[in-house]
């Protein structure tokens, strides 16, 4: 059935979160461990260490906990990254909206990728603009302690271009993932609780007909979905890229 409604649909769009990339050995910073860890080596929840405020008042504390925990440059595409791009690339999906940060998808092949939450690959100096890798934060010769400093201007902070608590997300990215939506006649949701926004709150856009739900847990939508799926977003999507032969 979840292999005829994408045939039978003329626009399909993919949401997804943090569970789509847990396969690739990237952790879920708001799962309970998560929040554990945080509590007990840093001293804050995740919400508080990502949070606008923190990272000004405590920049140290702010950079060690990102590089610490939500960048892994090890990571590789799972089979759920490589199954959508299959999708995209097929045409049966139109877009990929995600609230990740780590650019798997992109890794695996996707090329319409909405980023909701901005990316750990791009980082820019927030006193003259100028824009550095992923790797110029990592290097010890670029930072004070932790803290990475721009080398154009000499003094500015460069800090990655992800969207932190209290920050309102890009008007364009938001634009353009609300439009997507708007147009598709089939909504994907994988991977996410739907607890966190406004990303969540995008799905109100959606004037489709059908809504598959692929997640571990129960999630508040499910009542809403066409067909709900509490199995690993991994073999469920790879399952069915085996079945429309791609």
């Amino acid at each position: 059935m979840f292999a005829d409604i994408i045939q039978n649909s003329k626009n399909t769009v993919f949401f997804g979160g943090a569970g789509v990339s847990t396969e690739s050995n990237i952790p879920d910073f708001r799962s309970s461990s998560g929040l554990y860890m945080a509590q007990n080596v840093y001293g804050y929840s995740p919400e508080e260490l990502l949070s606008h405020t923190f990272f000004i008042k405590k920049p140290e504390l702010f950079f060690q906990y990102y590089k610490q925990n939500l960048i892994h440059v090890n990571a590789k595409p799972n089979a759920a990254h490589v199954a959508l791009a299959k999708l995209e690339k097929a045409r049966f999906i139109s877009a990929v909206i995600t609230q990740n940060i780590d650019g798997l998808h992109q890794a695996a092949g996707s090329i319409n990728v909405i980023e909701l939450h901005g990316s750990n690959s791009r980082q820019y100096c927030m006193k003259c603009g100028e824009k550095h890798d992923l790797q110029y934060i990592l290097k010890p010769e670029n930072c004070n302690s932790y803290v990475p400093k721009c080398k154009k201007c000499k003094d500015g902070i460069v800090r990655p271009d992800v969207v932190l608590y209290e920050e309102q997300l890009d008007p364009d990215v938001l634009q353009a993932a609300t439009e997507s939506i708007a147009a598709a006649d089939c909504l994907i949701i994988g991977g996410t609780s739907l607890n966190v926004y406004p990303a969540a709150g995008l799905l109100r856009y959606f004037n489709g007909n059908k809504i598959i739900l692929i997640n571990k847990s129960e999630t508040t939508y499910d009542n809403h979905a066409d067909i709900v799926i509490h199995e690993n977003i991994g073999t469920v999507l790879s399952t069915i890229t085996g079945q429309l032969k791609l």
